[in-house]
């Protein structure tokens, strides 16, 4: 679980949180926001893992919200990544229909979320969101171009550079795509070059990595594809340089 629901005042979480926000869908999101930043104001750690958690809820609605279906197997790659027990789901869904009902738009909310995440430009938590979202956006086959127009919009916001983005993208969207764009390499980079980017990539989603900046322990699945895509890549580099 993303929480230890035996903890008494963790279990409580859900509660204490949309007790803070209230019932007005108009200014939902901000007060989401506000609320994760005073309630677990002297729990930086569990704040950190509850913002992550609120924003693939609130987002994930944003993006069902501009695509405008939601399928089950968008449903179920929401699930992989946020796990939650049973008697939590009516929390999780008012969370998620509060998000998908607010009058603010996406953009007001990224905003909000790139300053919560408190250490600003390149924030990894950031990329983990961006992942996430592109996660359930693809579950259902494919990512529809207004799916992928919101994407880029929430990278821009959380200041992903172009590069970037495009690297996340290529993970995600060409299975079998080019090695050096998943990399973010050049083909003229020499392999030493590369071999250094590749054990840079492989240390930045280490899951221990994961863990200190407050990311759920499911969305280690998505990590997990993360790392079979960059050892995929350098293998095919490694070997294609191997037989020149």
């Amino acid at each position: 679980m993303i929480f230890d629901f035996a903890c008494e005042q963790i279990s409580s979480l859900w509660d204490r949180l949309l007790g803070a926000i209230g019932d007005a869908a108009g200014n939902a999101l901000s007060g989401i926001v506000e609320a994760v930043r005073t309630v677990f104001e002297g729990d930086p750690e569990t704040r950190r893992r509850v913002s992550f958690s609120v924003a693939i809820i609130a987002l994930s609605a944003k993006m069902a919200k501009a695509d405008g279906v939601v399928t089950a197997s968008e449903v179920d790659a929401f699930r992989q990544i946020f796990d939650f027990p049973a008697k939590e789901a009516q929390n999780v869904a008012r969370l998620y229909n509060l998000a998908r009902q607010d009058v603010a738009g996406y953009e007001a909310y990224a905003g909000k979320i790139m300053k919560m995440c408190g250490t600003g430009k390149g924030c990894p938590v950031l990329e983990d969101i961006v992942d996430g979202l592109f996660h359930i956006a693809k579950a259902d086959g494919l990512v529809h171009e207004k799916e992928m127009n919101f994407l880029a919009r929430i990278a821009e916001i959380f200041e992903i550079s172009e590069e970037r983005f495009e690297t996340i993208t290529e993970r995600h969207v060409n299975p079998d795509g080019n090695p050096y764009a998943v990399l973010g390499v050049q083909p003229s980079d020499d392999f030493a070059t590369i071999r250094k980017r590749y054990r840079a990539l492989a240390a930045e989603h280490h899951p221990d990595r994961l863990h200190a900046r407050g990311v759920p322990t499911e969305f280690h699945a998505v990590a997990h594809h993360r790392m079979a895509r960059l050892n995929a890549a350098y293998a095919a580099i490694e070997k294609e340089r191997r037989a020149a």
